[in-house]
């Protein structure tokens, strides 16, 4: 199974604002970090805000903002929202009758369990887990240095 691009820039926007979350992440930022066109963001954006991940602020100061705490979006939640189907096989898709083997095929129930164990394990994760290391991931993105409260 291969996650589409969109589930990958997702999360990564995720991760961006995890990272960054004392302040809104601009779209022009975070696009360019992930060498993406803001278009392509906007959509991405559709996904994330109309499931609650993010939320965007508008004016001079606004930007992109975790909708709620890293530690409350799973993977497995950002996962199912942004792929389309999870059809790991032709005959996952309902009406498909065109095998003879549909009706005792064990290869299909073996391909459900192996989903949902993948679908366990992203959902054993957490967002906030993946932006754990905050100033290395900021660095590696080329976002300022975070500024410390007792400076």
């Amino acid at each position: 199974m291969r996650l589409t691009q969109q589930t990958n820039y997702a999360v990564r926007t995720l991760i961006y604002c995890a990272a960054n979350p004392d302040t809104p992440s601009r779209v022009a930022d975070v696009a360019a970090s992930f060498e993406m066109s803001e278009a392509h963001l906007f959509k991405i954006l559709k996904v994330l805000v109309s499931n609650g991940f993010v939320r965007t602020i508008r004016g001079r100061n606004g930007g992109l903002v975790l909708a709620r705490p890293a530690e409350e979006i799973t993977v497995g939640a950002v996962v199912r929202a942004a792929e389309e189907s999870f059809l790991l096989a032709e005959c996952f898709e309902s009406g498909r009758k065109d095998c003879p083997l549909i009706t005792s095929c064990g290869f299909n129930g073996l391909l459900h369990e192996a989903l949902e164990a993948f679908m366990n394990v992203l959902d054993a994760h957490t967002i906030a887990e993946l932006a754990e290391d905050r100033s290395e991931i900021r660095f590696l993105l080329k976002m300022p240095p975070e500024i410390s409260a007792t400076a």
